[in-house]
């Protein structure tokens, strides 16, 4: 189990950004082929890894899925990554399982399937690794997250965390430039785009529902303080719990975005940047990993069912391929001060633990 923390503080000092993870990916690929796996690098012409191990028995295919990614921060006013959303926790956490599991011949039928995963931060990463068929052989998929101190505590751990949707779009609206002293010959994007900013905030889903949408990002900036603006950016960042309120948010923010920038004369043009799905969670999984909880931990560290506003592209998974049974659990790791903090950390002796519950899972399944 000291390996774990092995690969984890190799891990951490050489955090990588989405599509970037060349070093991290050299490290894991290296460990699970010298572990016995049969693995192919680069993965649909990424970073991404897939590892397998075939027992030569019939069985399901059971795949184990880590993110490596790092988070961009820019600190003391330096571009920098740093691994802040515990992705070199995760990574270790099933290389090890790996490793392990393959020295204790523990797969007795069916295959093993390891996918480390870049660009999670992205929103991308899943997709490409689907794209490349990561997945098409694959029965049940399980992945897990460290959670903050707030929501489960060292020595606990969550059977179903269920993420929300994510949609982050750009707006960028377009008016006519003119000389401040001659504002009715030109179009302010500036008022255009706050305007669109304030229809925003005015929309209304039913009560019952959970949901935001909010703007994050405003740029606008004529060159002069003289002249009136002919562009703005925005950003708005949309959440919901359920897909389909996603798919209602998102047509009620285009619209109004629309139709308050046009009241002005204008014109806004809109990206989707980044989207994450909520969560599909198949039953079966979370009884499957509640089962491994209780068996490494006991009854009393087995947490209910937590729903959270945050996203993760692992959902991507289910979502585009629904015969595919996902988990996705989560560990209690004293995690402060919160995830993508620059400044954070979590208890490490956790990450053993994480190891026991996926090979919990896996000898459940597969042996």
């Amino acid at each position: 189990m000291l390996k774990v923390l092995e690969h984890y503080a190799y891990l951490h000092e050489i955090p990588e950004l989405g599509f970037q993870e060349f070093k991290t990916s050299a490290y894991i690929s290296q460990q699970l082929k010298a572990a016995g796996y049969r693995v192919a690098d680069n993965f649909n012409g990424t970073t991404g890894i897939v590892a397998v191990l075939d027992s030569g028995v019939p069985g399901p295919t059971l795949a184990l899925r880590a993110d490596m990614d790092a988070l961009g921060h820019i600190i003391n006013g330096e571009a920098c990554a740093r691994h802040t959303c515990g992705h070199d926790g995760h990574s270790s956490v099933v290389l090890t399982a790996a490793q392990e599991l393959m020295a204790e011949k523990a797969v007795k039928k069916g295959r093993l399937k390891l996918i480390f995963q870049p660009a999670e931060e992205l929103g991308t990463g899943a997709l490409a690794m689907i794209a490349g068929g990561a997945v098409d052989d694959v029965d049940m998929i399980l992945g897990f997250h460290v959670r903050p101190a707030e929501e489960c505590a060292v020595g606990t751990a969550i059977p179903a965390v269920r993420y929300s949707a994510c949609l982050t779009i750009e707006v960028t609206v377009r008016g006519q430039t003119a000389h401040a002293a001659r504002p009715h010959l030109g179009i302010n994007a500036l008022d255009a785009a706050v305007s669109a900013v304030q229809a925003v905030n005015a929309i209304h889903l039913p009560p019952g529902k959970s949901w935001s949408a909010k703007a994050t990002r405003f740029l606008c900036d004529a060159g002069v303080t003289n002249s009136v603006p002919d562009e703005a950016r925005v950003i708005f960042d949309l959440r919901a719990a359920e897909n389909e309120d996603m798919t209602l948010l998102q047509s009620r923010v285009e619209r109004a975005v629309l139709q308050s920038v046009a009241a002005f004369g204008a014109t806004a043009e809109i990206e989707i940047v980044k989207s994450m799905p909520a969560a599909e969670i198949d039953d079966e999984m979370t009884t499957l990993i509640a089962g491994a909880i209780t068996e490494v931990l006991g009854e009393e560290a087995l947490m209910s069912v937590r729903s959270t506003p945050g996203s993760e592209d692992f959902f991507h998974y289910p979502v585009q391929r629904p015969q595919v049974k996902a988990g996705f659990w989560g560990l209690g790791t004293g995690l402060v001060p919160g995830l993508h903090h620059p400044d954070m950390r979590f208890d490490l002796n956790s990450l053993p633990v994480g190891v026991k519950i996926f090979k919990a899972c896996v000898n459940k399944v597969l042996g």
